[in-house]
């Protein structure tokens, strides 16, 4: 059999050159969406456009791992909370730290969160690796919870910046365009991975794990990038919360919230695609936000729960897969 590393790393618009044309339109898109909130002069569109991003990048992150190579992860909230929780220490360590290095950092710090998992779970496979995940979720909020410099159970207070640095206006503005630029940064590495040697090797995985070692795939160097590339997404993505809430505590920092959506996301919209995680994100996203101010914020774990078990049964690979399903009929 061939190996992977055999095999030449496919090019065009997976790699490369390729991916700059796709770069360049996500910025536009964001420009464009920021300005538009702008003219706007309404700050809770900045506010729910922020909630509906971050699911996008929640729901991409896991989907590098679950989607992707195949493994379902429910530790969630212990990598988004590493992320916010590094800027609460941050913020009382350094005040004046720009936000963006706070979310590099937070990246970081659950990446290696992720790699750690990942090695410490080699043997693990199937609903087993999932419970470890689970287990991991559990034990980084008791650390959390007891960790008195971060406020531990009762909590901490973070004063967010009355001007927003570079663009001037409220700063909610600012962190919106942070995770919109965040966003292009994790959409980009998604489309990229999906059709490199990376991506095929993510997809052997997942099809056949044992086949895949036996045809020379590296499963543990993939696996291992791939808890790093999805848990430093998703610390990531957690960095901007103690800003965006200005008070953090556990209860909000590991909300069922974030690891139901997360899930649910792409799985609605579709796990073999990037563009899944996008649609899954807008639609339950958005509904939610909805729901959250015409109803009650209550409601947002029932929105994605029917839905997910709606899409489930009527289109179980999400939309994405559903409308490939279509053309390919129709071929």
């Amino acid at each position: 059999m061939v190996s992977l590393a055999d095999k030449p790393i496919p090019t065009g618009h997976a790699t490369g050159i390729g991916q700059l044309p796709f770069a360049a339109a996500l910025i536009a898109i964001a420009i464009a969406l920021f300005l538009a909130g702008r003219l706007l002069g309404n700050s809770y569109a900045f506010f729910a456009g922020y909630v509906v991003v971050q699911y996008i990048v929640l729901g991409t992150a896991w989907n590098i791992l679950g989607g992707y190579t195949g493994y379902v992860n429910f530790g969630i909230t212990a990598f988004f909370a590493i992320g916010a929780y590094s800027s609460v220490v941050w913020h009382k360590l350094t005040p004046g730290m720009p936000l963006p290095v706070m979310v590099v950092i937070g990246g970081v710090l659950a990446a290696l969160v992720g790699l750690g998992t990942g090695y410490l779970t080699l043997r693990l496979r199937g609903v087993f690796f999932s419970i470890a995940t689970l287990a991991l979720a559990v034990v980084v909020q008791t650390l959390i919870t007891n960790w008195d410099f971060v406020g531990g159970a009762r909590g901490a207070y973070v004063i967010r910046p009355r001007v927003a640095p570079l663009i001037g206006g409220d700063y909610i503005q600012y962190l919106c365009l942070i995770m919109l630029g965040l966003c292009v940064i994790v959409l980009v590495t998604a489309r990229a991975i999906e059709r490199s040697a990376l991506g095929y090797g993510f997809a052997a995985i997942r099809d056949d794990e044992a086949a895949a070692e036996a045809a020379g795939v590296p499963t543990l160097r993939l696996k291992l990038i791939a808890t790093a590339l999805s848990g430093g997404f998703m610390g990531m993505a957690g960095a901007p919360l103690p800003y965006y809430v200005t008070y953090l505590d556990p209860s909000s920092g590991f909300s069922l919230n974030y690891a139901v959506n997360a899930i649910a996301m792409p799985l609605i919209g579709g796990t073999s695609n990037w563009l899944g995680p996008v649609i899954g994100g807008v639609l339950v996203g958005g509904l939610q936000e909805y729901i959250r101010v015409t109803i009650s914020s209550a409601a947002n774990v029932l929105v994605a729960g029917l839905l997910l078990v709606i899409f489930v049964i009527i289109a179980p690979q999400g939309i994405v897969g559903l409308f490939e399903a279509r053309r390919r009929r129709r071929r």
